[in-house]
Parts: C-alpha cells; structure tokens; sequence
C-alpha cells in the first residue's frame, strides 16, 4: 500500500466479507475494514469513502468514521495522555490516538499539555511513514485568525494557547482572534493547549490583539488590601503599621511599597474595615 494514501479519504471498492470485517481494495492492495469501524453495514461490490491510518500492528487499515484533521487539514484535538520523553497522544476522531512527538512540544515539560487540553493539529508522516500529529506553525494560525474588532478592548476573551514560549504566549480565541501576552503580562508560563481567560489590553494595526492576564490595577491594590486585612487578622486584630510607617519596614512585612501600602489602607478604610490609631492599624468589629 502507497503510504500517500495513510492520513487521506479514499474510495474503495468492497471485495469481500470476511469474520472481523470486509476486505477493501485499491488495485492490487487489500485493507481490512474491522467490525468496530463501520458506521453503515456496506454491501460487497460497493464502493465506499473511509479513512486510512496504521493501527499498532503497523498495518495499513481503514474506517468509516472520517475525522476532520487529515493530511493538510487542521483541526482541535484532546490529549488523551501525556508520556515523558517521548511526546503527547491527541484524539483526532478515530481509534487510534495520534503522537505529537516530544520534538514539537515545548523544551521544558511544566508547559507540556496536560490530559483535557487541546492542541491545533494537522496530520504529516515521519521518516518510516508513521502518522504523527503536528501543531500548527505560527503561519497556519495567522493564516486563519478573524479580524478582531475594536470595540474588544478592555474586555475578556477566551481561548487556547498554541505556543508559549520565554518571550511570550500566543493563543487563538474562540472566536478565531489572534492574541499575544508579553511575558511581563503574565505571572506564569501558561501549558500549551491550556484554555485561558486574558484581558484585551490593546488592538494592533494588523487585527490581532495584545492581552494580559494580570488583574487591573484596582484588583491590584484589593489583593494588597486583603494581605493586608489577613494580617491584621492574624496579629489579634492590630498591627504596628500605619499610612506613616517606614517604607523598609512596610516592604520588608508586606512586600509591597509604601504607596502600595497607603493605596491599600485607604480602600480598607473606605470599606470601614479598619481603622488607626496612635500609628497602629485596628480590625473594626462591624
């Protein structure tokens, strides 16, 4: 059998019913059509579209279940489970889970895909002619993307991230948008194929958008706020820190500077949860 033809539709004539399925046939070659791969109970003689790939005997065989990801056609598909040093198996719609081979997955496994993420794959062959899945490059996705309008600015959208990298990671919404977050916008490297909710920071001349996924300021300075609250909580109800504490001393408890420090103890007073005194901060019993 003509590799060409693994990872295609093809039409083949039914040859002959035998106790595990039907046998097909494409000039002199025969493949095995298996009970478990029949969607439609087809009649000897007939002619007939399935999908061809090797099964883990390595023998050309057919199905009738035709997948969307193809040689040359690209589609989303689940990993199924994750194997260290060799690569990722994806379930492109047939029995058969595909290989993304450790060589187009990132260098460091802590961004590898984890089970239930989804990668943006098309089929290709190795050098022995095995069928492997392989990400879309960042042509195929630019190739693909929708024209973001302007109006998504400042607004949140969802997608899947198709590379990451130490520059930054690249993600395709739901919507078909192109988004980009700076490694200075994120804490952490998101997985690759890991869904994501990011903030729409800007529009970029070309349609495609820059993104975030760090809180906006003022959820900032809430986050500080509640550091802060904690621990005051934690001391019995007072610490020695007021909006006139020393700014080593703030930073060296609380990590943050001392404007932080004001920004915060201002929104805790404006929420009467605190209150201060001789240049102590109290927990106000509401």
């Amino acid at each position: 059998m003509d590799f060409v033809s693994l990872g295609t539709v093809q039409r083949l004539k039914v040859d002959r019913a035998i106790e595990t399925g039907y046998v097909l046939k494409k000039e002199e070659a025969e493949i095995l059509l298996h009970h478990n791969e029949i969607t439609n109970t087809p009649e000897v003689g007939e002619v007939i579209e399935v999908f061809l790939y090797h099964d883990k005997n390595n023998r050309t065989v057919a199905t009738m279940s035709i997948p969307t990801i193809q040689l040359g056609t690209y589609g989303w598909a689940e990993v199924v489970e994750v194997v260290p040093r060799l690569g990722v198996f994806v379930q492109i719609g047939i029995a058969k889970e595909m290989l993304v081979s450790i060589d187009d997955l990132p260098l460091f496994e802590k961004v590898w895909p984890a089970v239930g993420d989804q990668l943006f794959v098309t089929l290709s062959k190795d050098h022995i002619g095995r069928l492997l899945a392989i990400p879309a490059t960042e042509k195929v996705m630019m190739e693909r993307r929708e024209i973001a309008p302007d109006e998504l600015l400042n607004t949140t959208v969802n997608g899947r991230v198709y590379r990451t990298s130490r520059e930054g990671t690249a993600i395709m919404t739901e919507e078909g948008y192109r988004g980009f977050i700076h490694h200075t916008e994120r804490k952490k490297e998101p997985r690759l194929g890991e869904l994501i909710e990011a903030r729409v920071i800007q529009i970029k001349d070309d349609a495609t958008l820059n993104l975030s996924l760090l809180p906006l300021k003022q959820e900032r300075i809430s986050d500080d706020a509640e550091q802060i609250l904690q621990h005051i909580i934690d001391n019995d109800g007072v610490i020695p820190f007021s909006d006139k504490s020393d700014p080593e001393e703030i930073r060296g408890t609380f990590e943050m500077s001392k404007s932080a420090f004001k920004r915060a103890l201002g929104s805790l007073l404006k929420a009467d949860k605190i209150e201060q005194r001789d240049n102590q901060t109290f927990l106000k019993e509401n």
